[in-house]
């Protein structure tokens, strides 16, 4: 794929260059891709930074210039060279700016197919290995860093693999990245902060990115954030190896972070009622996590690439999971965004009359929070000796763990309306907001992690009775069968994961993750009404006023 799209590239610089005649030769539009170009709901991304310093409101400006380096660092990942070209390419604005939101000429929300002519599907390995590699050639070579996080995969001299360190890749880059952040750094008012961003630049250079993390997990009471780096790995959707560079600038906001605090303490007691067999709940997740709201106020890479995430669990690391626990940063302004354009449309057009009272943004923001919370449930490593969790699921882990946390944030809400910790609504307000949540996030397709995770258990739960459709094409969820549907589902996720059963999790993938009739009907009827899929943003330091 790649010498396509650098031979396109080629052609697009020629056609640019040659004036107004060749402006029909301009890339154009695959037959049927013009219904896509609406399907993202436009917000401005905003947040009140009236209580800033001068110093923290230009460290957000460098912040930003920042992200901007990442961005440009993911187009690399997801589309190759050659970007402004192909940009320029397109004439007409409003494909131009579909372009833009998917990185690239590939649909990310329809399962990557090319919304553009001249391009073929999207490599599943995206730009981290060589476009003309086999898996059987990847597996049969032996050489350093083959599953690296922070490397791509590129030909030697003599054609066969090697390793390419992100921070020799794209040194360029890297190093302007890591002096703009040590820059923020000398104006950071929080020391813990201001030692975090000296050490991520660090890592920039290195590629050694846990010292970094560890620092990030000491960060207490700064009022200011970045998560900024190579950090998901679901772009790599050969294996699941690479990650893949993003950022996002955050505000806190202290009132909703101080209201979610108490949470985090009963991790190991839910851990430990896990629906599982103990040697799957061995594992002791870290008591030093916390929970906080944010105002996120700038996305780049791949965090801005097709559906936009609301919530946050980090770091990855599973050293730095098991000594320290994880972050969960709720990005309140976002999730608010979706529900009251996205969720709360879908509930009017596909769930019964007498349950949609119970869709509420309290349970969509308790129902996404413990999401983030349950990725720190269960086992970062195979009972077997397979090694981790992550490398053992290949390609299937990403969708494998989401889906773990989707079904485990519904365990925990149960145990913690039970005891009494959580005391806004009642367990159908959250049953049924995650139900209406499933048909928001199946719609993000194939390609993405979190899409195949619902389908597989939008299936469980139509087999196990969770819901039914009545003849109207409305949906009413059953609330005991959903309680039995949650936990024999939790268990068999638990069970994989700590197997490292690839071709158990393959299978399972390859029956329930897909779109059957009767879904695909309902999904095109939200189609019809124009509601739209995600959201994107109007952003940068004009929106924000700095």
């Amino acid at each position: 794929m790649k010498t396509k799209i650098v031979a396109i590239a080629l052609t697009i610089s020629t056609l640019v260059g040659c004036g107004e005649q060749n402006q029909s030769k301009q890339l154009s539009l695959v037959d049927g891709a013009e219904q896509r170009l609406d399907i993202y709901y436009q917000v401005p991304l905003t947040a009140d930074l009236t209580h800033l310093s001068d110093n923290q409101k230009e460290m957000l400006g460098l912040l930003i210039e920042a992200s901007n380096i990442m961005d440009d660092l993911f187009w690399q990942q997801a589309f190759g060279e050659g970007k402004d070209q192909f940009l320029a390419a397109i004439s007409d604005p409003k494909v131009r700016k579909f372009a833009q939101m998917n990185y690239g000429p590939w649909d990310r929300l329809n399962g990557d197919k090319p919304f553009i002519q001249g391009f073929e599907q999207k490599a599943v390995g995206a730009q981290f290995y060589p476009q003309d590699m086999t898996k059987a050639e990847f597996e049969a070579q032996d050489f350093a860093d083959k599953d690296g996080l922070y490397s791509l995969v590129r030909r030697d001299e003599q054609g066969k693999l090697t390793a390419i360190a992100y921070s020799e890749a794209y040194h360029e880059q890297l190093t302007r990245a890591a002096a703009i952040l040590e820059r923020a750094a000398k104006l950071a008012d929080n020391e813990a902060f201001a030692n975090y961003l000296s050490m991520r630049a660090s890592a920039f250079l290195s590629d050694d990115y846990q010292p970094s993390d560890f620092a990030w997990m000491d960060m207490k009471d700064n009022p200011i954030d970045v998560v900024i780096g190579p950090i998901e790995v679901y772009e790599d959707q050969l294996y699941g190896y690479r990650a893949g560079f993003e950022s996002y600038v955050l505000i806190k906001d202290l009132a909703w972070s101080e209201k979610l605090a108490k949470y985090a303490q009963w991790l190991p007691k839910l851990q430990k009622g896990l629906p599982v067999s103990r040697k799957y709940k061995a594992e002791k997740p870290g008591t030093d996590a916390d929970l906080n709201a944010y105002d996120v106020i700038y996305y780049a890479g791949h965090s801005n690439a097709g559906s936009k995430t609301i919530a946050i669990n980090l770091p990855n690391d599973e050293q730095v999971q098991l000594e320290k626990g994880t972050r969960r940063l709720q990005l309140k302004n976002a999730m608010k965004a979706k529900f009251d354009h996205i969720l709360v449309p879908i509930a009017d057009e596909l769930i019964v009359e007498q349950q949609r009272k119970h869709i509420t943004f309290n349970a969509f923001f308790a129902n996404t929070m413990f999401h983030e919370v349950a990725h720190g449930l269960g086992i970062k490593n195979t009972i077997n000796d397979k090694g981790t969790v992550r490398h053992a699921l290949k390609e299937h882990a990403s969708a494998l763990e989401e889906g773990k946390a989707d079904i485990l944030g519904l365990y925990m809400v149960r145990q913690l309306l039970d005891e009494g910790v959580i005391t806004e609504g009642e367990l159908a307000d959250y049953y049924v907001t995650f139900m209406a949540g499933i048909f928001r996030s199946v719609r993000f397709g194939a390609s993405s992690a979190h899409g195949k995770a619902n389908m597989v258990r939008f299936n469980y739960f139509e087999e196990q009775g969770a819901f039914s459709r009545n003849e109207q094409g409305l949906y009413q969820v059953d609330f005991d069968k959903m309680t039995a549907a949650i936990d024999s589902l939790s268990e068999l996720i638990l069970t994989l994961q700590g197997n490292g059963d690839y071709d158990g999790v393959d299978k399972l993938v390859k029956e329930t993750g897909m779109i059957k009739e009767n879904l695909a009907n309902d999904l095109a009827r939200l189609e019809a009404a124009r509601i739209p899929v995600d959201i994107v943003f109007d952003q940068g330091k004009n929106v924000l006023g700095l």
